[in-house]
């Protein structure tokens, strides 16, 4: 132990001979990198801490978010078998990855209620989101096609989702179910029916809709590769664990 900090002393004393050696302007201009570059270190740390974990949950009250809240949590459906009137918010890491080696980043997952007086916590959530899945079910979709497509129309023309271009996963859902709709019919109708809503939207004052963004290319017909954030359509079913679609998305927006 001696012997080291003989050593020690040893380094030092040449160190601050070295120094007195320099010109002043050299000695600054060194102190000078070094601040530099520890300030550049520490912006790094903070921007890479601050990176949205949150994924949302969002669609119509049982179209099977909570059902699929609970397999990407726990591997299972249980307790998501019933319309949720309460929010879902936990930080977990993800059921399929639990058993993985390495590093793995925990998300943060919000279920928000589908039902029309919940609106403003989707709002409240949306500007923190690294993501959204949008839950669509694909079984009982032509009964609930208008009412779907109005609650995606205004997710998408959200100025906060269009800004930080948070990205959008459409889950066809239930599509183990013999009558479900395909992803490719459900997209096609979506499109169709947000065209609509688009026209008729674009038709009222500005002053009335201050927070959207208007979508697609002005006389074009919309699709949803005209949105300046990524949107993409996939299919599973969350009440028999067919999820790899949303997993997939996760992992992609939500980075270790």
């Amino acid at each position: 132990m001696d012997e080291w900090i003989r050593q020690a002393e040893s380094w030092v004393g040449q160190a601050e001979s070295w120094i007195r050696q320099q010109p002043p302007e050299q000695i600054y201009v060194a102190a000078a990198v070094v601040a530099l570059t520890i300030l550049v270190l520490i912006a790094a740390s903070c921007l890479k801490s601050s990176k949205s974990n949150t994924i949302v949950l969002s669609g119509l009250t049982g179209s099977g978010k909570t059902t699929l809240f609970y397999q990407l949590r726990d591997g299972s459906s249980h307790q998501g078998t019933v319309t949720s009137m309460e929010e879902n918010s936990d930080t977990f890491v993800l059921h399929s990855e639990q058993e993985r080696k390495g590093k793995v980043k925990p998300v943060h997952v919000v279920d928000v209620p589908g039902h029309a007086r919940l609106k403003p916590k989707l709002d409240e959530v949306l500007p923190k989101a690294a993501g959204v899945v949008f839950v669509v079910d694909a079984q009982d979709f032509l009964s609930s096609m208008q009412a779907t497509a109005e609650y995606l129309y205004d997710i998408l023309t959200k100025t906060t989702v269009v800004k930080k271009k948070v990205p959008v996963l459409i889950f066809c859902n239930k599509t183990d179910k013999v009558t479900a709709h395909s992803k490719e019919f459900i997209k096609k109708q979506l499109e169709k029916e947000i065209n609509k809503l688009r026209e008729s939207r674009n038709a009222i004052s500005s002053a009335d809709i201050s927070d959207e963004v208007q979508l697609g290319v002005p006389g074009e017909a919309f699709n949803f590769s005209q949105c300046q954030n990524k949107v993409t359509v996939a299919e599973g079913a969350g009440s028999t664990g067919n999820v790899s679609a949303v997993e997939q998305f996760i992992h992609e927006y939500v980075k270790a």
